[in-house]
Formats: structure tokens, sequence, C-alpha cells
């Protein structure tokens, strides 16, 4: 009697086994089912697309990535338009009363051009970025140079605002510009440019050939100091002095653009290119465009002390070249280079008359060794330390002429 119990006892529970077996085996079954059915399903697709974006793959590339989506909001093309005359082609007969002598055509007629009016066309490109909510942008001073011209701010967005121009440095090739909405502009925050090195990550961003709008490139800081004879290409040249140089592809269109580093700073403004070169590119330093907007909030324009003289930062390679006694100094000269890079001496005197330089006795081929006690160096050059005075200040010089060091007193004077 025990055994048959126990039998039938082991028989239900093996029945009841499988019963609750199957059971989850099919709600199991059941539930694969319905996550299957989530994960083929449009929206769960689209969302693994989403996670599934490219993922940078190292953290200078990540810092990159970011630096870009955080500044290009901020960085516009500048679109250059003028009125243009428009012809229209008319055709005469100068053999009219001949054909009427003799009774047939000649068949022949001249073409003329007739002004009709004036049409606006695009006739350049720039770049600029956007440095503060209510609308204040950066640029190069080449980009907004014809003053007859007018100007557009095209955000990335493809939003279009009329520019104004509110400054154009008369020294440095930097702009102020101004546009204006009801709601804040995004910016780009202004870095540190005293502190760059070389090989330092930068990036550049522009609108390349005036068609590619924010182009970027990457590339390091391949030197810092230089100087350089700039070319607009409109036959004018000027000097600019302590300029960053980069192999970041700088292209036409790409002047006025941020130089950024990796925590999406500016640090520098793209300003030009070498020709005949390979990725050499140059950006005038930021901290050199913070003293603008400073002096243009303070004064409503830029302005410049002025000593008046034409130099040359004495470099030990232009002591060298030029066989001059000290390899550092500001020396005072006619001497000056095209944009080629070939000397040549200039029929302007070397010393500006009426100025402070000639009412403070400088001559020709000095050269000024201290400005107030600071020494000048390639790293430290005049256009540098006079950046820190203002018109009408009183300063002192040590000065080197025939070999004999002295000191002169000068009153600073306002660069027109």
């Amino acid at each position: 009697m025990i055994k048959v119990k126990t039998h039938n006892l082991i028989i239900i529970s093996f029945l009841i086994g499988i019963f609750v077996t199957g059971t989850f085996f099919y709600f199991n079954i059941e539930k694969r089912i319905t996550e299957l059915e989530k994960k083929i399903s449009p929206e769960n697709i689209i969302e693994q697309e989403r996670k599934t974006e490219y993922q940078p793959q190292t953290s200078q590339e990540e810092k990159t990535v970011l630096a870009i989506e955080k500044v290009s909001p901020a960085v516009v093309s500048i679109i250059i338009s003028k009125d243009l005359p428009v012809y229209e082609t008319e055709y005469s007969n100068p053999f009219k009363e001949f054909e009427e002598f003799f009774g047939e055509p000649f068949g022949f007629e001249i073409p003329q051009y007739k002004q009709k009016g004036t049409e606006k066309k695009e006739i350049g490109w720039g770049t600029g970025f956007i440095v503060s909510s209510d609308g204040l942008i950066l640029t190069n001073k080449h980009v907004v140079s014809d003053e007859e011209a007018e100007y557009t701010a095209l955000t990335n967005d493809g939003e279009k605002y009329k520019v104004q121009v509110l400054a154009r440095d008369g020294f440095q090739d930097l702009a102020i510009l101004k546009i204006e909405r009801e709601k804040p502009f995004p910016f780009v925050e202004l870095g540190d440019s005293s502190k760059l090195q070389i090989g330092q990550t930068v990036i550049a961003i522009g609108n390349a050939l005036g068609e590619f709008q924010n182009t970027v490139s990457v590339g390091v800081i391949s030197g810092l100091r230089r100087t350089i004879v700039a070319s607009g290409g409109g036959g004018e040249a000027e000097i600019l002095e302590n300029i960053i140089q980069t192999d970041a592809a700088i292209n036409q269109g790409n002047s006025g653009g941020p130089l950024l580093n990796l925590k999406g700073e500016a640090i520098g403004i793209n300003v030009a290119m070498a020709l005949g070169a390979e990725n050499i590119g140059f950006a005038i330093p930021i901290d050199r465009a913070k003293i603008d907007l400073e002096k243009f909030k303070k004064f409503g324009k830029i302005i410049y002390p002025y000593l008046g003289i034409w130099y040359w930062n004495i470099t030990p390679e232009l002591q060298k070249e030029m066989n001059l006694s000290v390899s550092q100094g500001a020396w005072i000269t006619r001497w000056t280079k095209d944009q080629y890079g070939h000397w040549y001496k200039m029929e302007d005197p070397a010393v500006i008359p009426g100025t402070a330089a000639e009412k403070a006795g400088l001559k020709e081929d000095d050269i000024i060794l201290e400005f107030n006690n600071e020494i000048i160096s390639p790293e430290n050059p005049l256009a540098k330390i006079i950046q820190k005075y203002n018109p009408e200040d009183k300063i002192t010089l040590k000065v080197l002429r025939e070999g004999k060091e002295f000191s002169i007193e000068a009153t600073l004077g306002e660069r027109e």
C-alpha cells in the first residue's frame, strides 16, 4: 500500500513538473518574441542608429570635435556686395548714309556698349566670428576695406544680417563689426595668446574660397613671433609683427576666421597664407584684438600711440643679413621688403616729420634698445610694448647711435 501511494506521488510530481516547465518556457518564449518585436520596431531602430553615431577614438580627437561644435554657430561668412554698372549692347550702322545713297544695305553694324543703371553684385567673401552676445564681430581689416561696399553676415544656420563696420584698425589687419537681433547671439570665447607653444594643436575655421562655409582644418602652431609682409592682392602691402605661424590650412576666404585651441577658445585671427608654400598660414594673436576691443569700448574708436618711425625689430638673422652691431632692438630705417621678400629703400624718411620721434631727436639708423626701461627683443618687440601706452604718455628711450648709448624723452602722439 505504501509503495503504490509513493509511485502515484512520483507520477503526479512528474506531471506537475512538466506543466510548470512548459508554462515557464511558454511565457519565456512569449517574452523573447515581445523583446524581438521591440528591437525591430522603427522607433527602436532610429534610437539604435542615434546611439551608434561616430564616437571619437582619442581624447584629442574628442576635444577637436567638441571645440568645432561649440564654435561653429558663432562663425559667420562675410559677403561683400557692391553696386556695379550694367551695360547693354546696341548696334549702330556707320554706313547708313552710304546705304541710303546707293539704295542697298551693306550689312555691316558695330556693337556699342551703353550703361543702363547699376546692379548689386557679390564681389568678394571673407570670414568673421561673433565675440559677444550683442553681435560684435572680429575680422580682418582687408575683408571690409572697401568703404563703398555693403557687407552681409551669413550664419551657419543660413540667417543673414546686415553688417555695420564700427572700426578699422589702421595699424593691424583687424576690424570690428556689428550685427543685431532681439535674442542673444552665440559667441566665441577669447583665449590667451601670450602663452602659446610651438607644437600646440590648433583649429582654423573659415569660409574657404568663398564657397565652402565653416570649413575646418587642424594643425599645430609651427612658429611664433613672425614678421611678415602681407598683401591683399590690390598692390598694397603692410608689415605685420608678432604673428602666429601654423600648418593648419588657411585658404582664400578664411581671412578673419578664428584660430582655436582645443578648448574652443580663439587664440588668433587667420590673416594670410604664404605664397609658393604648402600649409604655411599666419594668424594675428588674439591678445592684439582684445586691446582693440577694449579701446573701442572705452574711446568709441581704435586709437594708437604714435612714435613716428619706420623700423625693423632686429633678430640675429637680420643682424647678420644687414650687418648690424646688435642682435636685438628696433632699427630705424628706410629699408623694407616687398611682398616677394626683396629689399628696397623707401622714398619716405625713416623718421616722419612733425612726430614725437622727430621732436625727440631720433635719426635714421638709430637703434632703440629700451622703451621705458623695457628691453626690445624678438620676443618683446616694439609694437607689443607700445600697445601698453596711450597718446600723450611721456616715455624714455635708450638709443644706440654710432656705437654710443644715450637716453632721450618723448611724448607719444596719436596715430591717425
